[in-house]
């Protein structure tokens, strides 16, 4: 549970301007976890996260990008977690996850911030992932072999 909230946290803090801890608990009981206040600040302490400034003048929540193998081991956890099974069909990526898990997985994917991926799209438990070429495909498979395996 706790890879799956830490998923959606950073999904959430990268579509939205969450200025405060509160802000954020809201989004995630919207999403349909329960948390408190404590666990959102457990959360933030363990995901690095820090305050950057926003357009309106105020400060928001942003993932920490000096740290970054910290974080890819946090992205690696949640895609061997999640992953089931890869196919491609060009230069579409078809990833096949634990069911509820995609989103997650998804999210992981997109902040590993591979240049080859153009983009993602997530269901229950498949994602579609859009890469530049064959090629490129066959690399990020072969990426994501490594991880996983």
């Amino acid at each position: 549970m706790k890879v799956n909230r830490h998923a959606k946290i950073i999904e959430l803090i990268n579509k939205h301007h969450i200025e405060t801890q509160e802000e954020l608990a809201a989004y995630l009981n919207q999403e349909g976890f329960q948390v408190t206040q404590a666990t959102v600040s457990r959360d933030i302490r363990d995901l690095k996260l820090m305050k950057v400034p926003s357009e309106g003048g105020g400060q928001c929540y942003a993932v920490h990008q000096g740290g970054q193998s910290g974080m890819n081991e946090k992205y690696m956890r949640v895609l061997r977690d999640g992953y089931v099974s890869m196919d491609m069909a060009q230069n579409i990526l078809v990833i096949k996850t634990v069911s509820g898990m995609a989103m997650a997985v998804c999210a992981a994917v997109d902040a590993m911030k591979w240049n080859e991926v153009v983009g993602s799209i997530a269901g229950d438990d498949t994602i579609m992932c859009a890469i530049r070429s064959v090629d490129d495909t066959v690399r990020v498979m072969d990426k994501i072999s490594k991880i996983v395996l």
